[in-house]
């Protein structure tokens, strides 16, 4: 069985939006037309409090980008993002959820943030995605959605280290940084996952 999991495609993250991911919109007809090939459809959905220790906003002295320590983890500073409730936090209306079985929200808890889909930067807490897709008998998972670099890379790798055999749609996804994005590509192979472009599917 095959899931399709949807990293944090959502209006913050997409041209226009606080923290936009450069040509992020390209990548929603890709992903809608996806869906169909899958079993199972899922999606993650970034859910912060307006004092979520991630943005520089919360911080006197600091910027955007700026990397400090949080609860024993280096953290870059945001700009705030995905507040819970907003606009910004909302999925693309350009995405279509129809197929969507389940969200999992991620980084509610103001102290540590949640790149993963599957677990906050300490691995301490779970989101409920890894149960949730062994209860629907998944073997399978394919990732794409944003940012590459970030969400949908910890996605994928978490994916991978759970038992899952892994998939990281490189077409279906944009990067914030390029060096980031070809250091994660062959940290993810060394780690099992296979890279390959939607056409593969």
């Amino acid at each position: 069985m095959k899931a399709l999991i949807l990293v944090d495609i959502q209006n913050d993250f997409l041209p226009g939006g606080t923290l936009a991911v450069s040509n992020g919109d390209e990548i929603i007809p890709l992903v809608n037309n996806l869906q169909s090939k899958f079993d199972l459809v899922v999606a993650s959905q970034d859910w912060h409090p307006e004092n979520h220790a991630s943005f520089a906003s919360n911080h006197d002295n600091k910027n955007v980008f700026d990397v400090i320590q949080l609860d024993g983890q280096d953290q870059v500073l945001w700009p705030n993002h995905c507040v819970q409730g907003t606009i910004g936090a909302a999925f693309s209306s350009d995405l279509n959820t129809a197929a969507v079985a389940a969200i999992f929200r991620k980084g509610m808890h103001k102290n540590v943030d949640s790149y993963s889909a599957f677990f906050d930067n300490n691995n301490s807490q779970h989101t409920g995605l890894e149960s949730y897709l062994k209860s629907m008998n998944i073997t399978d998972v394919y990732v794409c959605g944003l940012a590459a670099d970030y969400c949908v890379y910890f996605t994928a790798k978490d994916a991978q280290s759970l038992g899952f055999n892994t998939f990281y749609i490189t077409d279906a996804t944009r990067f914030i940084s390029e060096d980031v994005y070809n250091n994660i590509l062959l940290d993810l192979k060394q780690q099992g996952v296979t890279i390959l472009n939607s056409a593969d599917i």
